[in-house]
């Protein structure tokens, strides 16, 4: 069962949340974040990507652009750019993406049941990226963003939510990049926190949607410092870790698609013709077309849109992965007819979230830069919870979930 406790946020005054959020850290490269905090001082990525307070040549993995971090937060709570707040509170976090809207519960999540599998993962995690998280926390001694996490709905926690949604927020604002509505709410009285609590007590899991790295990295530098911790009791703050968790239901997942640089050698009429052993194919033309259903998939080549439908006997709908589309795509186009055998390294592939539409798909391959396009029908919150009780891990580049959060809304210190 899962547990979860409230805690002293630290957070911008409300005249000041707009100037100091910002996207998540790994959603942009460094040249974007010096661009998008242009000459804001207060811009949280002078925290998050601190390596622009340096120049160009200098690696965002220096030692110096970690210690830039906690000098640049002790900066901006010496400056009351940020400001811990007195008491312990769950918050509420609101996000509206073309009229509609997912509430997201700000929590503190137990390291043990990350560790113990209570919080479960879908995807692998790199030993590298984990590595540049962790030095992040310990240099900071604070989880700076949150991570995703979906939860099987809830009707108590949804009363609470709903209650809470109807007053007016603490912040609220359409960020500049994305155009999106954030709000954001704290949750103070003791009743609902404990009532909060008490309903998480009751979920058997909850799942990562997004902050795979993240979540691995607060939850070993957790467990480290639990180890040196000589009078450690397990109710210290640093046995928790700041995540955003939103009923499963109301999570939106696009599809995440992808681009190819070459046929493998193969003529277009040689390609076509080897998808048709695994594929019903149908040639619907010039104008764009978007897969309609589970193991649809759109292929745009040479000028034209075609409908891709797997024959059955191709995949397994009682195989957790074996039913995914981005497994059946693997395994019988990008495996078997174009020897792509890694997506994680191979150069030959690149890959495009669906929130840039399907126009994206068509404007690389125009443009010569790409030979053709594969788009896949969107995985579900379902699917992912099921390969997650299985103990399975999604093949690569399956899911993208829109909208982001933003960071820089609340801060969760570990001592």
């Amino acid at each position: 069962m899962a547990i979860i406790k409230p805690f002293k946020g630290i957070r911008p005054p409300k005249d000041l949340v707009e100037r100091i959020e910002s996207r998540p850290y790994d959603v942009l490269d460094s040249k974007e974040a010096r661009e998008e905090a242009g000459d804001n001082e207060m811009s949280l990525y002078h925290i998050i990507k601190p390596e622009i307070d340096f120049g160009e040549d200098v690696s965002e993995y220096d030692p110096r652009v970690y210690q830039k971090a906690a000098d640049n937060f002790k900066k901006f709570m010496d400056k009351g750019w940020l400001v811990q707040d007195e008491k312990e509170n769950y918050y509420l976090y609101a996000q509206t993406m073309n009229g509609k809207t997912q509430y997201g519960l700000v929590v503190g999540t137990a390291v043990e049941d990350y560790l113990s599998g209570v919080i479960k993962k879908h995807e692998l995690t790199r030993c590298d990226k984990e590595e540049d998280r962790m030095k992040h926390v310990r240099v900071c001694n604070a989880n700076m963003e949150p991570v995703f996490f979906a939860y099987p709905d809830n009707q108590r926690l949804d009363e609470i939510i709903t209650r809470y949604a109807d007053t007016v927020p603490e912040y609220d604002f359409i960020a500049p990049i994305d155009g999106f509505r954030h709000q954001f709410w704290i949750i103070g009285d003791d009743n609902d926190i404990k009532a909060i609590t008490e309903e998480f007590a009751k979920i058997p899991s909850l799942y990562i949607a997004d902050g795979h790295h993240r979540s691995a990295a607060a939850a070993l530098v957790g467990a480290e410092l639990a180890r040196k911790d000589q009078n450690h009791t397990g109710r210290e703050e640093y046995n928790y870790f700041m995540a955003v968790c939103f009923q499963a239901s109301q999570l939106t997942i696009l599809d995440y698609n992808r681009v190819v640089k070459d046929l493998n050698g193969l003529t277009s009429e040689q390609f076509i013709e080897a998808l048709k052993q695994d594929f019903i194919i149908e040639d619907k033309g010039g104008k764009i077309y978007k897969p309609s259903h589970i193991h649809n998939f759109s292929l745009y080549l040479d000028g034209c849109w075609y409908s891709l439908t797997a024959k059955e006997g191709t995949y397994n709908d009682s195989d957790p992965i074996g039913v995914l589309d981005v497994d059946i795509s693997t395994r019988l186009i990008l495996n078997k007819i174009l020897n792509i055998q890694d997506l994680r390294s191979d150069k030959r592939i690149d890959f495009v979230g669906g929130l840039r539409g399907l126009e994206e798909l068509r404007r690389r391959v125009d443009s010569g830069e790409m030979r053709a396009a594969l788009a896949l029908y969107p995985v579900s919150m379902k699917q992912i919870m099921d390969i997650a009780d299985s103990g399975a891990i999604m093949p690569p580049k399956a899911t993208w979930f829109e909208p982001k959060l933003r960071s820089g809304l609340v801060i969760h210190k570990l001592s």
